[in-house]
């Protein structure tokens, strides 16, 4: 997003990610990132084995989390070397895999050489950052010749003749209280692709996934966590109540559930 404001002038937060919000060592933070991992990750490493992840390859895992993306290049794809680069790596030092480098960096740190890579990915992390298009102009930069960036990020396609239920009014205070505390943004995604092309980057290509809410499910355990370790932050934003972020978590629950959840937007690019 190149506005650093949203409709009705709202500036957005200065806060961080795994520092004013989703705290790595909060009891329960690795489990909740593990629930999105269960989502996400068979839509991942489906199609990074389609876009050539494999034996030879040096990767960089940005924002690697536990390190599930990362194990599974290292393991299950055979790639040589995969460099897990997040802020916080206390997850990942114990992981013990060989072929796996980690390395406890700011991605927005000007400073930060890591190389060059065959395959670079990214999930679920520009969207948290401020001066996102000049960090996708960065990783394309650390691609050899002939390798792919992958960008993964959150998307919506909201129910909009539901204007009032628990489960619309919880989710609308989430994005606003995430750009409220740390400047969440996904209005920029649908873009990724254009973005690439700007890089000179070859190939270009994207897709969304939206796995299915189900009650009690993964995706639906993602949420719940989420939202109730946000519930300060959900109700200051005024749109919300106590009340109402009780009957939305207990709609993840419901065998009445029936709802299209947030999704995620992959874009690739290969550097000629």
């Amino acid at each position: 997003m190149t506005d650093s404001r949203i409709p009705g002038g709202t500036p957005a937060g200065e806060g961080r990610y795994g520092e004013d919000l989703f705290e790595p060592e909060r009891p329960g933070e690795s489990g909740r990132v593990d629930a999105g991992a269960l989502v996400y990750d068979p839509f991942t490493t489906r199609r990074l084995r389609m876009l050539g992840a494999g034996p030879g390859l040096r990767c960089l895992e940005v924002g690697a989390g536990t390190g599930t993306v990362a194990r599974w290049l290292l393991e299950e794809a055979g790639a040589d070397e995969v460099v897990a680069l997040d802020r916080e790596t206390g997850a990942l030092a114990s992981l013990g895999v060989p072929g796996l480098r980690v390395l406890t960096a700011d991605l927005a740190d000007e400073g930060l050489r890591p190389g060059t890579f065959d395959l670079i990915h990214a999930r679920f992390v520009l969207m948290h950052l401020p001066d996102r298009r000049r960090i996708v102009s960065r990783l394309a930069g650390w691609l050899s010749p002939g390798g792919t960036l992958v960008l993964g990020d959150a998307v919506e396609l909201p129910d909009v003749l539901d204007t009032g239920s628990a489960y619309r009014r919880t989710m609308d205070a989430m994005w606003q209280a995430l750009w409220t505390a740390i400047g969440t943004d996904i209005s920029a995604v649908p873009a990724y692709p254009r973005f690439l092309r700007e890089e000179g980057l070859r190939n270009v290509a994207a897709e969304v996934c939206c796995p299915p809410l189900l009650p009690g499910g993964p995706q639906a355990r993602f949420w719940y966590e989420t939202w109730s370790r946000m519930r300060p932050a959900l109700e200051a934003t005024g749109r919300v109540d106590s009340d109402v972020v009780d009957a939305a978590l207990a709609h993840l629950d419901s065998p009445r559930l029936a709802e299209l959840g947030p999704g995620m937007a992959m874009a690739w690019g290969q550097r000629p």
